[in-house]
C-alpha cells in the first residue's frame, strides 16, 4: 500500500517520470565522462594501468599529427557553417513564400539525404570522386575538356568533396529548422512593411533575419558540435582512417586511431577531453556574443 501511495502521489509522480532520463544520463554520460577524465591521466595497456599525470596532455602539445587533425576539423567546421546556415535559410524563405510549387515534394527531396546511411552516402561519394576516368566528377571534367583529377588525394579537392557530402546530407535538415522558425513570425509584420513600401530584400534583412535569430543560434550551436565531431563521413569517403598525408583526418578520427587502432586508450581519452573542452569553449563564446545569456527586459 505504501508503494501504491507513492506512485499515485502528485509529489512523487514527476520524479518517477524523470527517473528513466536521470538514470540514462548518469550511466551513459556522467559515468563515461568521469571514466574518460581518469583514463586521460593513465597509461593503459593490456596488462594494467599506470598513473602518469599530465604526460598525455604534454605529448599532445608536440604531436604534429594531432595538430593536423585539429586544423582539418576547424577548417571543416568553419566552412560547413558558412554553407549550412545562409543557404538553408534562403531555401526556407523560398519554401515559405508563394514562388515555389509542390512544396511538400521539395521538402521531402531535400530531407531525404539525411535519412540515407552515412556508410552508403560516403561510399557513393567516394565512387563519385574517384580518380579513375569512370568517376562521375571525372566524366564531367572530360566533357568540359579537362583531364582526370585525383580528387581525394589533394587537400583542397578532398575537403571540397567532404563539404559536398556534408551539404547534400544536412541542407534539408537545417532548412526545416528555419522553416519552423519562420512559422513563428507574425505575417502582419510583412504586410505592414509592404504597405510602407519595403522591398523583398528589405523585409528579409529587417524582419526575417532578426526574428530568426533564436533558430540561427540553435543551428549555429549544433553545427559547431557537428563540425568538430565529424568522423564517419571522412572515414567512409577515404575508405578508412588513413587518408593521403592525413588530409581527411579529424580530431575524432585521430582519437579512433589512437584508442582503437593502436590501443592507446589513455592518450585517446586526452584527445577526447581536449575536443570536449574546445567545443564547450567555442559554443559558450558564441552564445555569449549572441546575447543568449542576457536577461530579457520586462
Amino acid at each position: 500500500m505504501k508503494f501504491k501511495k507513492i506512485f499515485y502521489s502528485q509529489k512523487a509522480a514527476p520524479y518517477v517520470f524523470v527517473l528513466p532520463f536521470l538514470l540514462s544520463f548518469i550511466f551513459f554520460w556522467i559515468y563515461p565522462l568521469f571514466s574518460t577524465v581518469t583514463m586521460s591521466f593513465q597509461d593503459i595497456t593490456a596488462t594494467g594501468k599506470e598513473f602518469i599525470g599530465f604526460k598525455n596532455y604534454t605529448k599532445l602539445l608536440n604531436d604534429k599529427v594531432f595538430h593536423t587533425a585539429m586544423l582539418n576539423s576547424f577548417e571543416y567546421m568553419i566552412l560547413s557553417i558558412a554553407l549550412l546556415i545562409p543557404f538553408p535559410m534562403l531555401y526556407a524563405v523560398l519554401m515559405d513564400g508563394n514562388l515555389v510549387k509542390a512544396k511538400g515534394l521539395w521538402k521531402a527531396l531535400l530531407y531525404l539525404p539525411a535519412l540515407t546511411s552515412v556508410v552508403i552516402s560516403g561510399t557513393l561519394f567516394r565512387l563519385m570522386f574517384s580518380e579513375y576516368s569512370t568517376g562521375q566528377m571525372n566524366v564531367i571534367m572530360h566533357a568540359l575538356g579537362f583531364g582526370s583529377q585525383k580528387w581525394l588525394k589533394v587537400k583542397a579537392t578532398g575537403l571540397g568533396a567532404l563539404l559536398t557530402l556534408c551539404c547534400w546530407r544536412w541542407t534539408g535538415v537545417n532548412m526545416l529548422y528555419f522553416l519552423s522558425g519562420l512559422k513563428s513570425i507574425d505575417k502582419n509584420l510583412y504586410e505592414a512593411a509592404e504597405i510602407d513600401g519595403a522591398s523583398a530584400v528589405q523585409k528579409f534583412r529587417y524582419i526575417t533575419i532578426p526574428l530568426l535569430k533564436p533558430t540561427t543560434i540553435y543551428v549555429f550551436t549544433i553545427s559547431i558540435y557537428a563540425g568538430l565531431a565529424m568522423f564517419l563521413e571522412s572515414f567512409m569517403l577515404w575508405a578508412g582512417n588513413a587518408s593521403p598525408n592525413n588530409i581527411g583526418l579529424t580530431i575524432v578520427g585521430y582519437l579512433y586511431r589512437r584508442g582503437i587502432e593502436k590501443n592507446q586508450m589513455g592518450y585517446a581519452s586526452a584527445v577526447g577531453l581536449v575536443l570536449l573542452i574546445l567545443a564547450l569553449i567555442i559554443n559558450m563564446v558564441q552564445l555569449v556574443l549572441n546575447g543568449s545569456f542576457k536577461k530579457e527586459e520586462r
